[in-house]
């Protein structure tokens, strides 16, 4: 289950990158909103989001049945596997604000979103950091996962990639709030 969750980890961050730089160009208004390709592509990555919390709540609830039968848990030791779960669980609760939000309805043949206004923009700029703390406190469990040994170039090249990915959504999420304050 492991295995098979890493390798949906890694389609999820594929679509993820492509997801971010598409919305990202789309919220700053390089690019026209309301893209089939893209609007099918979001959603298959919000289906596999919440199967891979599915299976990471599965297999988090294993982890505790494990330290309950062993008698110990040492919470303060695992404070990296405590972050990881949390870090999801945000990223999902946050997921779920940016659906709502970006759920867009065509009217007239004119793709239109709803309100961007301080809050949303706020819960966006949490999502961004969830998604940041998520990716970095599981990047090298999902490498081994992967069997990925040598692995550090590697890393670096995703997490300078992913930095300025995130770095760029969070930018357009600020572009998007101020082209929505101008009207």
């Amino acid at each position: 289950m492991r295995k098979w969750n890493a390798q949906l980890c890694m389609s999820i961050l594929v679509l993820f990158l492509i997801h971010g730089i598409a919305g990202g160009f789309q919220l700053t208004g390089i690019l026209p909103g309301g893209n089939r390709f893209l609007s099918i592509a979001a959603y298959t990555m919000t289906v596999m989001a919440l199967v891979h919390a599915v299976l990471g709540i599965i297999l988090t609830v294993q982890t505790l049945k494990a330290q309950k039968q062993a008698g110990v848990s040492y919470f303060r030791e695992n404070t990296l596997f405590w972050l990881r779960r949390i870090s999801g669980f945000a990223v999902m609760f946050l997921l779920l604000s940016h659906v709502l939000i970006f759920e867009g309805t065509k009217r007239g043949g004119v793709f239109r979103l709803h309100f961007f206004g301080r809050l949303q923009l706020l819960s966006q700029i949490l999502m961004v950091l969830a998604v940041a703390v998520h990716v970095l406190t599981n990047i090298k469990p999902l490498m081994t996962a992967l069997g990925i040994r040598k692995y550090r170039r590697f890393l670096l090249d995703l997490l300078l990639i992913l930095s300025v990915l995130l770095l760029f959504a969070g930018v357009a999420f600020v572009i998007y709030y101020l082209r929505w304050q101008a009207f």
